[in-house]
């Protein structure tokens, strides 16, 4: 039986940053395809009033989104705001008046976790929750123990089927296109194995600093930032088994599995980097040991991919901003022509941004009378990046009830259970230049493999 869609939009937090960058471009987006035209609810405490919210809106899509004025008036038309503190009953009796008649609402948190216990409850006590989603940002926890208490506080009043736990990335149409390139391809399953495949990279690479957010780095830091959810996910995208049938529960099921057969990290699987400079940034200590860059070893305790070494790197202040997956194939068993081949001629790269790339690293000879050769990319396929934008995607489904793209808590407690060995100051960290590829120590990692492989431009 199809999910019941969503009667009502809440957004809590809705004065602050997400809003303003993400949310509210997302929602005019999803009125302008006829997607939502349901009451929208803007939940903050800042002394706000509808007009002020509805200017903010404006301001925000004139900003990060498209701006229409025909659009803009549809969708402003249904905003309300409820202004109020979190911790009081009257600001949920507010919102249940403005909820009217809706009968099934979802609601979105974007707000710090620290809060959420709070609002759920006011949600609760006002009879906000029966029928109703929730939607909960990433960070899902800090570490394995917080999310699970995180879970066991949005499980008092809502099941797992009405939690939808978004990861932005999910959502991003190149990290999608993974999946479908590799189910709707039947030449590459026979070679997607130990057999075939010699290694796998990912890189995520970002040409900026903090950007002013030293405070929440601070709280983060690389591997909690984007390894743990973000690169991880991609991970299981590249290397799941196929679904056994096309609805989402089957989906999470098998990113699930194969993200808990991965081996937890220890000391010698991974290097922190921190760039040049990064401790006099606003908000960060003068002493600090967070990781802007982080570089592990992973392995997967599976038939399919016993010891293939899957190798994760993430940083700020790298030479480009650019992320790819690299499957590096095995070369032939025999070099029938003599050459010392590197093991890198063989590869499919899938590059998630900044641009959409397939390509295909084969070695062909060269003209001549010699039998030579060289090493060639065929291009697959080059696309421009997203035309819907992740959150346009992941609201849109949400208020249709597909869970599809959303994490699922086994899997994001498999997820923290790779990293938690790891968190904190349990290794050193190393300087790096800005403009490099981190740390000079993160070599150790791929020896015995070719290196790094650099994204190409």
């Amino acid at each position: 039986m199809e999910p019941r869609p969503s009667d009502a939009f809440v957004f809590f937090g809705a004065t602050g940053d997400l809003a303003y960058k993400q949310i509210f471009p997302a929602l005019q987006a999803l009125v302008r395809r006829g997607q939502l035209n349901v009451p929208i609810v803007g939940v903050g405490r800042s002394g706000w009033g509808k007009d002020k919210l509805i200017e903010r809106a404006r301001a925000s899509i004139k900003e990060h989104g498209t701006y229409d004025e025909k659009v803009f008036a549809k969708f402003s038309a249904l905003l309300q705001y409820v202004d109020g503190d979190y911790r009081e009953a009257s600001t949920f009796t507010r919102l249940k008046e403005a909820l009217g008649g809706a009968t099934a609402p979802l609601h979105y948190l974007a707000i710090p976790p620290s809060v959420f216990e709070t609002v759920i409850g006011g949600l609760a006590k006002a009879g906000c929750v029966e029928n109703a989603r929730v939607v909960v940002e990433k960070p899902f926890g800090r570490d394995l123990k917080s999310a699970r208490e995180l879970n066991a506080i949005l499980h008092q009043h809502f099941p797992e089927q009405s939690i939808f736990r978004i990861d932005h990335y999910l959502g991003k149409e190149p990290v999608q296109n993974i999946l479908y390139t590799r189910f709707s391809n039947a030449f590459l399953e026979p070679i997607w194995n130990r057999t075939y495949i010699r290694s796998l990279q990912i890189t995520m690479a970002e040409d900026f600093d903090v950007l002013g957010r030293g405070a929440f780095y601070e709280e983060a830091g690389a591997i909690r930032d984007v390894i743990q959810n973000h690169l991880l996910q991609v991970l299981s995208s590249v290397i799941m088994d196929a679904p056994l049938q096309s609805a989402p529960s089957a989906l999470r099921d098998e990113k699930s599995r194969v993200l808990r057969a991965i081996r937890p990290l220890d000391a010698q699987s991974i290097v922190r980097g921190q760039y040049h400079g990064y401790r006099t940034a606003p908000g960060v200590a003068e002493n600090s040991t967070v990781e802007t860059y982080a570089a592990v070893r992973l392995f997967v305790d599976s038939w399919r991919w016993a010891d293939v070494p899957f190798y994760i790197r993430a940083g700020k202040c790298m030479p480009v901003t650019s992320t790819e997956v690299v499957v590096e194939f095995r070369r032939p068993p025999r070099e029938v022509f003599g050459e010392l081949v590197p093991s890198l001629s063989s590869h499919l790269r899938l590059r998630l941004s900044p641009d959409v790339v397939i390509g295909l690293g084969m070695r062909v000879k060269v003209a001549g009378e010699r039998m030579a050769g060289e090493d060639v990319e065929l291009m697959v396929t080059r696309q421009p990046g997203d035309a819907m934008t992740p959150y346009e995607r992941l609201l849109g489904d949400a208020m249709r009830g597909d869970l599809g793209l959303f994490g699922r808590q086994d899997a994001i407690e498999a997820q923290w259970a790779v990293v938690d060995p790891v968190l904190g100051d349990s290794t050193p960290v190393y300087d790096y230049p800005c403009g490099t590829w981190g740390p000079r120590e993160a070599a150790r990692l791929v020896e015995g493999d070719d290196g790094w492989i650099d994204p190409r431009h």
